[in-house]
């Protein structure tokens, strides 16, 4: 197998000319404080930080995707020219949908931007979604590649990097890096092994399938000092190297983390462009933010679809398309406004929905579909579940019991008389009514279908484009 560092080479010699005249080839790393209340919100510098070598693609500097909450700009100081840009949503924009920051709370949640360091100032730019649904600037710095104050010291040695399988040059990939949490120096065999199971399941599942050589996919063990993560609502807490814990923002299967720096710091020790952190627990949780990361509980029954569920939304910004399942947001989809992610609609034109294209032209928008009767199916399953989470039931009688959502939901999903069809299927993003979602069932609706639906295939390839041309 070519060594990374060959690949790199190569893709340096063959760097188009335009990268070149911008660019130096290596990666900076903007980190900020991110903090405010529903009502306001600041950024103030951390720092600027140089990793390796620039991972990304050299030609496809503009991200023309329009997915992410927020947007990130680099702006050429003297003319303005945009010279790079990529979409994202944050931590921070989920949490100022809950009732804690409506109710006037301040928190601070430190993030990254990465970008290829410039050769001359720049500007380095936030731009956030307003009611419109279009990008506005809410704040901006100088940044001057000659500055004595960027951070330029040797990256940590806290890791050791490792190669899974690798496909091509990073710059012409979708480079995939994998990080374990919560797992001792006696655990990480148990961590490569679930590293190369779960990478499995996920190049399993199509569209992921048909683009395995589109994706390199590196994993980087770190040590923790406990094993197994933060469980508040059990009272567990343990020391870990990245942090992660459930009961993110009130919900119990909800795994996040906010030691950030942290993270980037290890993950800078490979390339990538995409990241998924691997919890050592057997407790169902996880979760995925659009170009941040996904958790996943890899020691779950459900982990093979943790990963694939949560991949989607980490890589291309899709939408949760359930509905029925408690969630600690208020308004996450603001009324009468288009959603930003690809795969749901608050169908304010059915003449112009976003998917039009593969609706066939004998299904009606909106889409009839047995709601009613699945809602009754689902909302009885989520009081059973809370029953069983309360009771402190064990991870195998939740196994049994997501056997037995799924016995009871696939075959009156896929009897719908649409079910073959791309449509608008009233019921997504939380919203029993007012979203809708593009097929029946999907990936991102229920833990029954193996592969993603048309729509969302679509928007998955649409990113790994991004990545690779």
């Amino acid at each position: 197998m070519i060594s990374t560092l060959l690949w790199m080479s190569l893709a340096f010699s063959q760097a188009p000319t335009t990268f070149d005249t911008h660019f130096t080839g290596t990666t900076l790393r903007f980190d900020y404080f991110h903090s405010g209340t529903a009502g306001e919100e600041h950024i103030s510098l951390d720092r600027l930080r140089q990793e390796g070598d620039w991972p990304g693609s050299r030609t496809r500097m503009i991200d023309d995707t329009q997915l992410g909450k927020y947007l990130f700009e680099v702006l050429d100081a003297d003319s303005g020219t945009l010279l790079y840009s990529r979409g994202f949503a944050s931590i921070y924009g989920e949490w100022e949908t809950t009732g804690e920051a409506r109710g006037g709370s301040w928190r601070t949640f430190h993030e990254s931007q990465r970008f290829p360091e410039p050769r001359k100032p720049v500007r380095l730019v936030l731009k956030k979604r307003d009611a419109e649904g279009g990008f506005v600037e809410f704040f901006s710095t100088s940044m001057d590649p000659n500055d004595r104050g960027i951070d330029r010291s040797a990256l940590t040695t806290a890791g050791t990097p490792w190669t899974v399988f690798e496909t091509g040059p990073p710059a012409k990939r979708v480079d995939l890096l994998i990080l374990g949490d919560g797992y001792g120096s006696g655990e990480q065999e148990t961590f490569h092994q679930r590293v190369k199971h779960l990478t499995a399941q996920l190049f399993a599942s199509e569209p992921f399938k048909s683009h395995r050589g589109d994706f390199n996919v590196r994993a980087v063990d770190v040590v923790s000092q406990d094993s197994g993560i933060t469980d508040p609502r059990t009272k567990t807490w343990h020391q870990t190297a990245l942090g992660l814990s459930y009961d993110a923002f009130g919900s119990e299967r909800y795994v996040l983390t906010e030691q950030n720096r942290a993270i980037r710091e290890v993950a800078a020790l490979a390339p990538y462009d995409a990241l998924i952190l691997l919890a050592n627990n057997e407790k169902y949780g996880g979760g995925g933010i659009f170009n941040l990361w996904t958790t996943a509980a890899a020691g779950s029954g459900q982990a093979d679809y943790l990963v694939v569920h949560e991949f989607g939304h980490s890589f291309a910004g899709l939408a949760d398309e359930y509905y029925t399942s408690p969630v600690s947001y208020e308004d996450f989809n603001a009324p009468g406004v288009e959603p930003w992610e690809p795969n749901i609609t608050a169908l304010l034109d059915p003449k112009a929905v976003k998917w039009g294209d593969l609706v066939p032209s004998e299904t009606p928008l909106p889409t009839p579909w047995s709601q009613a009767e699945y809602d009754v199916i689902s909302r009885a399953f989520q009081a059973e579940r809370q029953e069983l989470r309360s009771s402190g039931a064990s991870e195998e009688r939740m196994n049994r019991y997501f056997a037995e959502v799924k016995k009871r939901t696939e075959p009156l999903l896929a009897g719908e008389k649409y079910a073959p069809n791309v449509g608008a299927f009233e019921g997504a993003g939380y919203q029993a009514k007012g979203l809708y979602r593009s097929s029946v069932d999907c990936i991102m609706f229920t833990r029954n279908p193996e592969h993603f639906c048309p729509v969302c295939s679509r928007a998955i390839e649409k990113v790994i484009a991004l990545y690779t041309e």
